[in-house]
Order: C-alpha cells, then sequence, then structure tokens
C-alpha cells in the first residue's frame, strides 16, 4: 500500500530546493544591501533651507574649508557655519536674492538655520576631527572632491569597515599636514602617497595594530 501519493517526492525536492536558495540568497542579499548606495547614502544629497555649493564656494572664489568650519583644527567636531559667518560676505554681496532669504532670516531673529548634515556617524561612533587633522588626513579623504560639488553629496560610505580600512592601512592617508585642506590633492601617484605617508608614521609613531582597537571609535 502506497502511504505517500507520487507528487510528494517532488514537493519535498522542491521544498529542499527553496531553503537551499534562502540559505543562500538570504545572506547575499543582505551583504548586497548593506553595501549598496541606498543603506551607504553614497552620492545621495540632502535637501538644505539654502543650496549652498563648495563648488562655487571653494571652487570657483577658493574659499579655505577652515573659514566656514571653523573648529575642524581644533575639537572633535567640524561644526557647522552660523549665521554670521555667511553675513561676512553676503551682507556686501548678493544681498536681495531670494535664495538667501533664509540666511537673511537668521541674522535678523538670531534663530540659527537648521543645515542638515550630510557626513552623519551613529551616536555610538566617536570620531575627532582634529587629530585626523593634526595627522595630516585631508578632508577630501573622507568628503571627496568638494569642487565637483554644487550640491554638497556624501562621497564615501562611512561604514565601519570604511573606518577600518583607513586605520589598518593609514599610510596613503597621510599627506602634508599644511595642505590638508586642499580639495583636489596633489596629483600624487599612489607609490608618492604611500612613501610620505610611511614617513609620517614613523615621525609620530602611529601603530596601525593600535589604531584597530574597538576602544579607538566606541568610547
Amino acid at each position: 500500500m502506497q502511504i505517500f501519493p507520487p507528487a510528494a517526492d517532488t514537493a519535498v525536492r522542491f521544498a529542499v530546493l527553496v531553503l537551499v536558495i534562502a540559505m543562500v540568497g538570504l545572506p547575499l542579499g543582505a551583504w548586497e544591501y548593506l553595501q549598496s548606495t541606498y543603506e551607504t547614502q553614497v552620492g545621495w544629497v540632502q535637501d538644505q533651507p539654502v543650496p549652498f555649493s563648495h563648488a562655487h564656494h571653494v571652487g570657483d572664489d577658493g574659499i579655505d574649508c577652515r573659514y566656514c568650519h571653523t573648529s575642524v583644527e581644533t575639537s572633535a567636531r567640524a561644526n557647522l557655519p552660523p549665521t554670521h559667518v555667511c553675513m561676512t560676505c553676503h551682507s556686501q554681496i548678493w544681498t536681495g536674492a531670494p535664495v538667501l532669504e533664509p540666511v537673511r532670516l537668521s541674522m535678523a531673529t538670531g534663530e540659527p538655520i537648521r543645515w542638515r548634515r550630510v557626513a552623519q556617524l551613529p551616536d555610538y561612533v566617536y570620531f575627532n576631527h582634529s587629530i585626523h587633522i593634526d595627522r595630516g588626513v585631508a578632508c577630501r579623504e573622507c568628503h571627496g572632491d568638494v569642487t565637483d560639488m554644487p550640491l554638497m553629496r556624501r562621497a564615501k560610505p562611512f561604514t565601519m569597515q570604511f573606518c577600518l580600512d583607513c586605520h589598518r592601512d593609514p599610510a596613503p592617508a597621510l599627506g602634508p599636514r599644511e595642505l590638508v585642506t586642499h580639495p583636489q590633492g596633489l596629483g600624487w601617484t599612489e607609490a608618492q602617497k604611500r612613501a610620505h605617508g610611511e614617513r609620517v608614521m614613523r615621525k609620530l609613531g602611529i601603530k596601525p595594530d593600535e589604531l584597530d582597537n574597538c576602544g579607538v571609535c566606541h568610547r
């Protein structure tokens, strides 16, 4: 007497096939999602109250990063520019431009402009701008070439792997301290960047095996 119908074998094989596909496909799908621009937001721009153009201010006018991000050399945060910094120029030029109305209103009322951060790290990650600047890590290493950004976009993924890759091999990111805010770099080859970075590491006693410690970023 046949207990199971002929279709039972086909059903079992189909179920096993689905299970295998799920076991392989789900982890691969999760990995692809975590690497996707939807998750990392690489290339994304944020809607801002004023469409500030780094391409114009930095690329065309040559304004140094530190003019607006005043504390980048001295504190953990680079800080967003207060309204009076904007008005040092725009009290003289483009004074009636409609697009700058939020800036004028902020100056008149004392209410700060609510800029939306493009480079945002989770609260459980400690990052200190000043120590990176002091070691010669240029702004472009994390923020990209802002002279090509009419609207600021995220240039790098800011994932844990992104940070670890640099901490485990920091030499290529260590440029001349005096050129740290140069937006486009020096045009060096990879070999030249590494050679300079290795000299910096020896001079400052930078040890990659210590930078790999969890407590460096999670405090």
